[in-house]
């Protein structure tokens, strides 16, 4: 249901089609209103505007999934990718004005009117539409029956998810499981409702719309059974599959020619995923270095003139795939370590020049990385690289240490955010670490780097364990 991990998560969107009609009618409308208000006339080429605008719009919003369900999902991220697909539309109604040479023929006025209450109506109507929708759900309207075998501990979360959420539609009807009733969790035993048995009859009877299958995989014959009866029924069926406890990361069906197969660790980054993620890093490191291109100058005249050695120092680090990538940074310290063993800086150390540690406590040692990422060895957000000899030592006492590399690291990231920067001088404190950077992969998205690199501005680049 949120970024924390909610299980139900629902890809068919019944509206999808009312969506992209009132798009692309609503696109027309504002460049009809706009002609008519300030010019009293609305001519073929404006239209042909609208009509580039339609099929650019329609393309970028597919492209972020716009018009699946969001029934468990939140407003602010469904507006953002609103923002993003209309923003990236604005380009090729750009390089159309550009390319045929017919920007004079158009008002400035009617199109920044135009771009701008584009963007106003198509959030308002969405906002209304969701509250309206939200509403009747809660009333008991637009909503979808639901059953659950199997009170597991996938089966309970899925419950808790669904009570706690009446706006989604979903209500739940029934659970079943084997064991007998007095030993249900007594929270839902007013939804029990008998054993698998009975599951199958009440969805041939029709009582149940959707049926969510919440049994361990070990438990795959009665799986099985259960699937075969369940195809004399028209129910929906979902497996909500424990993977024998695996920490799944972005699990997604996949196939070998005619052999289906589950990816159990795999990176988001792929297709247009990837391709969504270099263009934001571009964009937004082409911007930070554009503001930050004097400060560095003056730090790197302040460190040449402060202490003997480069201004530039360069430490190898894991990359993408555990592949080795040299990261920039300005030189905080009189030595340059970078072989097998690397001390972390700690409290006082002597290591750290006076301008260093000032660099250091305010991240500004870290702004070369910039050139990295537009290099394409980093990203403005993702999980910070650690030291090579420090990846070999926590990735044989810490499990799935290594799947943070399934993301390019980054400047920023949501564990640096979340308070967890700086010196990792316990296990503990670099499994908390590693914890919130695979939250972050399990959960990327535009949306997700847009509030850490937020968050980044707004908490500072500070931190009481940096040294």
């Amino acid at each position: 249901m949120s970024e924390e991990g909610g299980f139900v998560r629902n890809n068919i969107n019944q509206f999808a089609f009312v969506y992209r009609f009132l798009d692309i009618a609503l696109i027309q409308l504002c460049l009809l209103i706009a002609c008519l208000v300030y010019l009293q006339d609305y001519n073929s080429k404006y239209f042909m505007l609208a009509l580039i605008s339609n099929i650019s719009y329609s393309f970028f919003a597919e492209l972020f999934a716009l018009y699946r369900s969001w029934r468990a999902s939140s407003l602010k991220e469904m507006l953002f990718y609103v923002l993003s697909s209309w923003t990236l539309t604005v380009f090729p109604v750009f390089l159309f004005l550009f390319f045929t040479k017919e920007s004079e023929s158009f008002s400035r006025v009617v199109l920044g009117s135009w771009l701008v209450s584009t963007f106003i109506v198509l959030c308002v109507w969405r906002t209304i539409f969701r509250s309206l929708l939200f509403s009747l759900r809660k009333k008991g309207y637009n909503t979808r029956s639901i059953g659950i075998i199997g009170l597991t501990e996938r089966g309970l979360a899925l419950a808790k998810e669904i009570e706690n959420h009446p706006e989604t539609g979903y209500q739940l009807k029934a659970i079943f499981d084997e064991r007998t009733k007095d030993r249900i969790d007594q929270n839902y035993i007013q939804y029990y409702k008998g054993a698998m048995d009975d599951a199958v009859a009440m969805a041939q009877a029709g009582e149940i719309e959707i049926l969510f299958i919440a049994l361990p995989m070990s438990a795959n014959i009665r799986i099985d059974k259960i699937l075969k009866v369940l195809g004399d029924s028209t129910v929906d069926v979902h497996l909500i599959p424990d993977l024998f406890t695996f920490n799944l990361l972005h699990a997604r069906m996949g196939h070998v020619g005619e052999m289906q197969t589950i990816s159990v660790y795999d990176s988001p980054m792929k297709g247009g995923s990837s391709a969504l993620k270099r263009a934001e890093d571009i964009v937004l490191a082409s911007i930070i270095m554009c503001i930050i291109a004097i400060p560095m100058l003056i730090i790197a005249a302040a460190i040449k003139l402060t202490s003997k050695g480069p201004v530039i120092f360069k430490q190898n680090r894991y990359g993408m795939d555990g592949k080795k990538i040299k990261i920039w940074k300005f030189r905080s310290m009189t030595t340059q370590d970078n072989g097998e063993v690397v001390k972390q800086a700690t409290k006082g150390d002597a290591r750290i020049t006076p301008l260093g540690a000032f660099l250091r406590r305010t991240s500004l040692d870290e702004l070369p990385q910039f050139f990295n990422v537009l290099q394409g060895d980093m990203s403005v957000v993702g999980p910070r690289p650690h030291a090579v000899s420090h990846n070999e030592l926590y990735r044989k006492q810490i499990t799935y240490y290594m799947l943070r590399h399934k993301m390019k690291p980054g400047i920023t990231g949501w564990a640096q955010v979340s308070g967890w920067r700086g010196e990792t001088d316990t296990v503990e404190k670099m499994e908390m670490r590693i914890k919130y950077d695979l939250h972050y992969i399990r959960n990327w998205s535009l949306w997700f780097d847009f509030k850490i690199v937020i968050f980044t501005v707004l908490r500072g680049f500070v931190g009481k364990n940096v040294y």
